[in-house]
């Protein structure tokens, strides 16, 4: 009679080979060692020995409990049948894990928002933005000491770029002026991690010599910028706000820094972004609204936002992926573009969500938007995500021959329900909202009511809670999380952990249902060039979801009859500004159209002038 370890033996091998041969692969073609290596694993199984690394052998009511998460039932037989399976996906999961992949690795599976059907976008050669007449700018004062030099600190990016042409001043002068405004205002607005001090002085010194020597690099040519501190920076700290990475380096450079400099634009500071792009809490502060300094900036390209509203720099690069050039540029009242999903390449730049993450400028004018995004958009030839699509941002174009819808619902006030108070700011802010669709009425823009489809795109965020898990592992397994500043429900470490409790098949369930969402976004963009809509709610979701691009830009300042800011206990950082703090406006465009919406939205800013408008420090 053989004995148990035979009988093991015996069972593993031919378990093995059937699986083998339902895989369509001759056992022959196996070397022995394998064969040996899945008969000890099986061994470690069948007598219940710890698993890798210590862990407990799985049972049936460890099958139980996960099948009432998963929302199946299982029989006590199909769980004992379930046993060696579970066990060795879970080795496979921990063998994964002991490669340590770095954040940069990205999937093999690409990310395509561009819908079944429909042709994809092709290779068209760059063209240089087609401007309005140059501004004429009035600066001759040739005293560069730094209050002289502030009333030109909110100028836009053509407007600096008009006095550098004409030696008015130099990218030096500039460069020390907007330094100086970072080191001033960074105490009481938190928008910095760090300065690039030395490497601005070397390229703005530079850029002026080109000038001098009749070489212009176009119009970013010494006009100082700040990244978002998830943008690789060689020779400074790449923290992505998170305590726990702050003296974290990279050896190259991001792909959108060498395009910037190779535009001539001088990087003077690495500005603040919520820790792993969250919100505006980062390991040194909570960036401030420059409007309402008691208010957070909102995120995450928090300090991207505050610098820009605060006179601090040129223009920004920041960052989505639910709304984080979004909502920062309208807490802060600044111009964002939101590029769609594969238009930029994200090289060197902090994963989060793969499918999802898309880097964009924020600025002082939608014209400013489009000089930045012409000069770091296209294939790199290694963020494969990116597609040939064209840039060609006209804005000269009489955008009443747009055809532009708007979202009905959310312009309407919102609905009294019963036994439940309306929020007042949100009646005020509709009411303002409302006030986007007169004055585009008034361009001679005809408007189309237009609603989204009915789907349910809030249930597909679990693509972002499993991809973000992924991304940040090793933070979770190795217990580092610990280090982050926010530990509440919402924040990144909780959502992580959650991420990892959701199962691979709903995963996939949920990229599934993202192609029928976007094939509904899709139908819905088909008759219109531009969707106005308010900057938050539903189209967020939607639009970042399915990768249409957004230009976000200020609609006004909320009037002395607005709700007062009111932080409490439960709320300390209400995303209401109160009295005197900028509200936006949202630009839509169909899936690689981006040139449309940032047609209209420049009409629209020379229409209002809203742009112009500055926080009073």
């Amino acid at each position: 009679m053989p004995d148990a370890n035979s009988l093991i033996t015996d069972a593993t091998r031919r378990r093995f080979l059937a699986a083998s041969t339902a895989a369509g692969l001759g056992s022959t073609l196996f070397p022995g060692a394998l064969l040996a290596l899945a008969s000890r694993n099986a061994e470690a199984q069948a007598t219940d020995k710890p698993d890798l690394h210590g862990w407990p052998a799985i049972t049936p009511e460890m099958l139980d409990a996960a099948a009432a998460i998963a929302a199946i039932k299982l029989t006590t037989e199909q769980k004992q049948m379930m046993l060696d399976g579970v066990l060795n996906q879970r080795n496979n999961a921990l063998r994964v894990r002991e490669l340590h992949m770095a954040n940069g690795i990205a999937p093999t599976a690409v990310f395509n928002p561009v819908p079944a059907g429909t042709p994809a976008p092709l290779p068209a050669p760059p063209l240089p933005v087609r401007l309005a007449s140059a501004p004429h700018v009035v600066f001759e004062d040739h005293d560069t000491s730094e209050a002289a030099l502030d009333p030109i600190a909110f100028m836009t990016v053509r407007e600096l770029g008009t006095l550098l042409r004409a030696r008015k001043l130099t990218s030096v002068a500039l460069t020390k002026m907007y330094l100086a405004r970072l080191k001033r205002y960074a105490p009481t607005l938190h928008f910095l991690i760090t300065l690039t001090e030395d490497r601005a002085l070397a390229q703005a010194a530079a850029m002026d010599r080109e000038l001098a020597a009749g070489k212009d690099r176009g119009p970013l040519h010494g006009i100082p910028w700040g990244a978002k501190d998830l943008l690789a920076v060689k020779g400074y700290p790449t923290t992505w706000g998170a305590a726990g990475f702050e003296q974290q380096h990279f050896d190259e450079d991001a792909e959108v820094v060498k395009r910037l400099d190779a535009a001539g634009a001088v990087l003077v500071a690495k500005l603040s972004m919520g820790a792993l792009a969250q919100g505006d809490l980062w390991f040194g502060e909570r960036t401030r609204n420059p409007w309402n300094p008691k208010q957070g900036s909102s995120g995450s390209s928090a300090g991207s936002a505050s610098a820009v509203s605060a006179g601090c720099v040129g223009f920004a690069i920041g960052t989505e992926t639910l709304g984080s050039i979004s909502s920062p540029s309208t807490r802060c009242g600044v111009t964002g573009l939101r590029p769609s999903f594969g238009l930029v390449p994200r090289t060197g730049a902090m994963a989060l969500t793969w499918s999802m993450d898309k880097i964009g400028p924020i600025t002082r004018s939608v014209e400013d938007c489009a000089l930045v995004l012409n000069a770091i958009y296209g294939p790199d030839g290694h963020d494969q995500s990116v597609q040939p699509a064209p840039f060609h941002a006209d804005l000269t174009f009489d955008v009443r021959k747009l055809r532009v819808g708007y979202l009905k619902f959310p312009f309407d006030p919102p609905t009294p329900k019963p036994g439940i108070k309306p929020d007042p700011t949100e009646i005020y802010d509709a009411k303002l909202a409302s006030t986007a669709l007169d004055h585009l009425r008034d361009m001679g823009v005809t408007l189309t009511p237009v609603e989204l489809p009915d789907f349910p795109f809030s249930a597909l965020t679990t693509v972002l809670r499993a991809e973000g898990a992924a991304a940040f592992d090793d933070l979770t397994t190795s217990g580092r999380d610990a280090l982050l500043t926010g530990q509440k429900s919402f924040d990144w470490p909780n959502s992580f952990r959650t991420g990892r409790m959701l199962l691979a098949v709903d995963y996939i369930q949920a990229e599934r249902a993202r192609t029928l969402a976007i094939a509904a976004m899709h139908e819905t963009f088909k008759s219109f060039d531009v969707i106005v809509t308010p900057s938050s709610g539903t189209q967020l979701t939607a639009t970042n979801l399915c990768g249409q691009p957004a230009v976000i830009v200020p609609n006004g300042l909320r009037g002395a009859d607005a709700p007062p800011y009111a932080p409490t206990a439960d709320d300390p950082w209400p995303g209401y500004g109160g009295p005197g703090t900028p509200v936006s406006i949202t630009f839509l465009a169909p899936l690689y159209q981006d040139a449309k919406a940032v047609a209209l939205a420049h009409a629209y800013q020379q229409h209002t002038g809203f742009h112009l408008l500055h926080p009073k420090l």
